[in-house]
């Protein structure tokens, strides 16, 4: 089955020590060149078949788009440019909620027939069609005796 994929790292490498401080300081005070969403929206349907995943990936160009597939995890990564700099004069900004950044999902694919996985990038969504390995019946042969 098609499903979000969490990597656990619990190694000491990938420890913060100034993560929880990073947080506080964005809660307090808020940062305007980082990213409003901590990825992109997907929605996964099973179609019998198939599984079929759309990504909501609004002000994305296709060039900025990347699916890699390693040992079963299918990531998508996406990045928003943004065009502007925060103390843009020239523009007379007084707010800019807009986003920009880089965006990653990952998704077991166990079941998933990779070889033959489908994409398509159309007015800021992005569709993969993901088809199911066929299941196959065990085949019984029945031996002779002599």
């Amino acid at each position: 089955m098609l499903v979000p994929y969490v990597r656990r790292n619990n190694s000491l490498s990938a420890f913060d020590p100034f993560r929880e401080l990073d947080e506080l300081e964005r809660a307090f005070f808020g940062n305007s060149n980082e990213s409003k969403l901590a990825a992109f929206s997907t929605d996964i349907k099973d179609k019998g078949d198939h599984y079929e995943l759309e990504a909501d990936l609004p002000g994305v160009e296709k060039d900025d788009i990347k699916i890699d597939l390693t040992d079963n995890v299918l990531t998508i990564s996406a990045e928003r440019h943004s065009e502007y700099e925060e103390n843009d004069k020239k523009h007379n900004y007084v707010r800019c909620e807009r986003s920009y950044g880089s965006y990653q999902r990952s998704f077991d694919t166990t079941g998933i027939d990779t070889d033959h996985i489908e994409a398509e990038f159309k007015n800021g969504v992005l569709k993969l069609e993901l088809p199911k390995i066929k299941e196959t019946k065990p085949e019984t042969k029945r031996l002779e005796i002599k």
